[in-house]
């Protein structure tokens, strides 16, 4: 199918139906929070990051580590479990509501991305999903959790590993899409 390039070029982006929340100015204030406290690398503290996240509107569990060089885009929309591990820098993208169960950890450079455009529109269409990860759940360094995507109870995404599809509760996950390798066992 051939595409009429005029067609294209008087195409609008319009995604005006999306609203990030927060408010403008919270927003504002949220980007040099984030830039100074999260994606900075040089800042280990730990309490200060739970304290400005619940601030901005973040429920965040006890014991929750985020370490640094983490990249939040809307503290407003994330949850946080008990007891759960934020590797360095993880990118939190949530367009949309993004929950972390208990015990879980994201190990380092891993993505959670929820949003994406439609790209069989000439108008690119902003698409956002939410992401929930239950209880213990395990990503791998550098894998990336797409929008839509539940992971169940103590699954693991691999290293690497793009996940674009739910994840079933105690299973191991590897590859690119994400494909099921074994079970999960824990003594």
């Amino acid at each position: 199918m051939e595409v009429d390039k005029e067609q294209v070029d008087n195409t609008r982006f319009d995604n005006s139906w999306f609203t990030p929340g927060g408010g403008s100015i919270r927003r504002f204030c949220w980007y040099f929070v984030n830039v100074l406290f999260f994606i900075n690398p040089l800042n280990p503290l730990v309490r200060p990051k739970r304290w400005l996240l619940r601030l901005f509107g973040a429920k965040i569990g006890v014991g929750v580590i985020i370490k640094p060089g983490v990249n939040i885009k809307y503290p407003w929309r994330l949850q946080i479990g008990d007891h759960s591990w934020i590797g360095e820098r993880v990118w939190i993208d949530n367009l949309a509501d993004v929950r972390i169960g208990k015990h879980c950890c994201l190990s380092q450079g891993a993505m959670l991305l929820t949003g994406n455009h439609d790209y069989s529109k000439t108008s690119f269409d902003l698409m956002v999903k939410p992401i929930i990860l239950e209880d213990g759940v395990w990503l791998g360094a550098k894998s990336i959790v797409a929008p839509g995507v539940t992971c169940a109870s103590h699954a693991v995404l691999s290293l690497y590993a793009v996940a674009t599809k739910d994840l079933d509760p105690y299973t191991i996950y590897q590859g690119n899409p994400a494909e099921r390798i074994k079970n999960r066992l824990i003594s």
